[in-house]
């Protein structure tokens, strides 16, 4: 921004240098999600934790994450992406440090709300940082491979967890972002360009009203399982979180200086975009939290053997979803959502139709792929649809926004699958697991058949430099 505080336009900043600095930093917050989850046996132990306190280890980083996006995504267009985008690393890289010093549960679940407080600055500004450098011919082969990283980072969270576990401590789980962290820090503010958004000030009442609506809808899905979907904590959180949300949504069609402008939402392929990307991800998160119990606790096998049984839904993202980035600058992201969420639902349904004690890991194992594949082909060409439906200088709040409802998409898949996994079945033994597994899977086909419906209104091809080109920049 200049000294008018007019958002000035830097020149094109080192693609190359902008690909690895994003690509890291999305790899190492994304990976946090889910590394955890194959440690918490051990912490239970290690911490003498109750499973309530196991269970805010995983929800601390997952709250402060969901809730904090939009917010990450303003503080980047006010003070600077590339700032913001270190200041959020060095948090990250900090709370990670407490978490592996950690000498209670209560430390680790605080410390664990911090990362996630600084992944929530991080990781939309990645999305934006790579379309500021990459031109409209190139971007969607370079969101691409960032889909490819970010969906690798999640589907091997477990696999990660369980080798450090096995073979070092679940300490390492924490420190080993620190060098990482270290590194990326000083690089960023050397290589990356300074860039801001298109409003000066921040919209604070709208940025309140944000935090605490997200916070209200997340906190109700996140405690729906362990205190019952009706219970008086759950519904007031959900009704509070609802109000607020609609308070937010008429706020900013009032306010001057909107921190989510109505007119984003206008874009059909925005709108839809964002609603495959809730379905998407609400399917997935759903079905991989049951699918590596499915893998433990009916088949047998050990944290390390589970992770690394889920590779082949893990591993394609890194080769196919940037092939298809690259194709959807030629065809369109639309084709490739409608497959990539048919192969997920496909994938899904298989897994449902032979799931039981005993099944051969053949035929799980292609059923895996299948649906890995279809994931791989959505990662870069939802967020292909979301970047092309905006004006370049909204690519901050646009990448928040989706961001969040993202996130939101996979707390609730992970509540709703596990409460049909309860109500059905439970943990008794393999046969009483299977029976809460299967329909709770189906489940997870539904949510992404309707995101097969959203993904059929999304625009189609994007002429190179059309629906992306940023309007001239405006006196504050």
């Amino acid at each position: 921004m200049n000294r008018r505080g007019s958002p000035a336009r830097p020149s094109r900043p080192s693609q190359t240098w902008t690909l690895v600095l994003a690509g890291l930093a999305t790899f190492m917050t994304a990976l946090d999600t889910l590394v955890v989850t194959t440690a918490l046996p051990v912490l239970r132990v290690d911490l003498h934790s109750s499973l309530s306190g196991l269970e805010w280890t995983v929800n601390a980083y997952n709250l402060a994450f969901a809730c904090l996006l939009l917010t990450g995504a303003a503080l980047g267009d006010r003070f600077g992406r590339r700032r913001m985008f270190s200041i959020g690393l060095g948090a990250f890289t900090a709370a990670s440090a407490a978490s592996a010093l950690a000498p209670t549960v209560q430390a680790l679940v605080i410390s664990r709300a911090l990362q996630g407080a600084g992944a929530a600055i991080v990781t939309p500004l990645t999305l934006t940082l790579i379309s500021e450098a990459f031109p409209a011919e190139k971007r969607g082969a370079a969101i691409g491979m960032w889909g490819g990283i970010a969906g690798l980072a999640v589907a091997a969270g477990p696999v990660i967890g369980g080798a450090v576990v096995s073979g070092i401590d679940w300490h390492w789980i924490f420190w080993l972002n620190v060098p990482i962290g270290l590194a990326l820090i000083p690089a960023a503010r050397t290589r990356l360009s300074e860039s801001y958004g298109p409003r000066p000030h921040l919209d604070l009442p709208g940025l309140a009203l944000a935090l605490a609506g997200t916070l209200g809808l997340t906190w109700g899905l996140v405690r729906a399982n362990t205190l019952g979907w009706t219970s008086p904590e759950v519904l007031a959180s959900m009704i509070a979180g609802a109000i607020l949300a609609t308070a937010f949504v008429i706020w900013e069609r009032r306010t001057s200086n909107p921190m989510v402008p109505p007119a984003l939402f206008k874009s059909r392929s925005f709108s839809a975009a964002n609603g495959v990307s809730f379905f998407m991800y609400a399917g997935l998160f759903g079905a991989l939290f049951l699918m590596s119990q499915l893998l433990q606790t009916a088949l047998g096998n050990s944290p390390l053997q589970a992770g690394l049984r889920l590779l082949p839904w893990s591993f394609p993202p890194m080769i196919i979803a940037p092939i298809a980035g690259a194709l959807a600058q030629r065809y369109g992201n639309r084709p490739f959502m409608v497959l990539g969420l048919a192969m997920q639902a496909i994938g899904l349904a298989w897994v449902a139709a032979i799931a039981a004690p005993g099944v051969d890991y053949l035929e799980l194992g292609t059923a895996f792929t299948v649906a890995g594949i279809g994931t791989s082909l959505c990662f870069p060409t939802v967020a292909g649809a979301i970047m092309s439906g905006v004006p370049l200088q909204e690519a901050g709040v646009a990448s928040g926004a989706n961001s969040a409802i993202r996130e939101l998409g996979g707390v609730a898949g992970v509540a709703i699958l596990a409460s049909v996994f309860i109500h059905n079945g439970g943990y008794a033994g393999p046969h009483a697991f299977m029976h809460g597994f299967t329909p709770a899977v189906w489940v997870a086909v539904g949510l992404s058949a309707v995101g097969i419906v959203a993904a059929t209104l999304t625009g189609g091809r994007v002429h190179p430099g059309v629906a992306v080109a940023a309007p001239q920049p405006q006196p504050a």
